[in-house]
């Protein structure tokens, strides 16, 4: 669970999440104390708090006598972080209101994607899909679900940009997460979840075996 940070220490908690969700840190790369302090414009003792607090969320990982650095996933890290998906999102689009449905956030990153797609932009296309993934938590109308989906997309960039073939990656899941919508959209949320559950599973795999193929 997240600590509970203020201040700056907070801002950079955030900006540093941010960065490994849009796969701008590589897993593996490590995070030096004299840049980031200078980037961020806080002290050392501030930086250090921040990291502690990813540390914990497991987005950094401190190695004694070497220093921080961003995490990098395991097959198990990533079938456990896909079980948690599949409990969470799955339950919020299957009980998530259909009169109206409230599918702009969803609609909204499916045309985004889809845009970023044609242009052959596949990071960007990878961060529209978390985001469309972020909506659907956003249903709920929890905050509390909503910071959770933030740390576990935050999780899952890591394994994506670990990821050698982008295009291959997200491509075939554009078209899917428009299937989905459009089911929330019709109003039946019940087969909008049923997709999405199948959906996840195959994304499980192909991120899987992703990794087979960096490894």
């Amino acid at each position: 669970m997240t600590r509970f940070v203020l201040g700056s220490a907070a801002r950079a908690v955030a900006d540093l999440r941010e960065r490994v969700t849009a796969g701008e840190l590589a897993p593996g790369s490590q995070l030096s104390e004299t840049r980031w302090t200078n980037e961020l414009g806080v002290s050392r003792n501030t930086l250090r708090e921040a990291f502690s607090t990813l540390v914990e969320e497991g987005l950094l990982v401190r190695i004694p006598h070497r220093g921080v650095f961003v995490a990098s996933l395991t097959a198990a890290q990533i079938a456990d972080l896909y079980r948690v998906r599949v409990l969470l999102e799955c339950s919020v689009l299957r009980d998530a209101p259909v009169d109206p449905p409230r599918a702009d956030g969803l609609r909204a990153a499916v045309e985004d994607a889809e845009k970023c797609a044609a242009e052959g932009d596949w990071r960007a296309v990878g961060t529209a899909n978390m985001r469309f993934h972020e909506q659907i938590i956003a249903l709920a109308g929890s905050p509390r679900l909503d910071a959770w989906m933030t740390q576990l997309t935050a999780e899952l960039r890591l394994a994506f940009v670990a990821a050698s073939d982008h295009e291959a990656l997200h491509r075939q899941f554009v078209p899917r997460n428009a299937e989905i919508t459009a089911a929330y959209e019709a109003g039946d949320a019940v087969r909008a979840a049923d997709l999405l559950r199948r959906y996840l599973e195959l994304s499980e795999r192909a991120l899987t075996q992703a990794g087979d193929d960096v490894r």
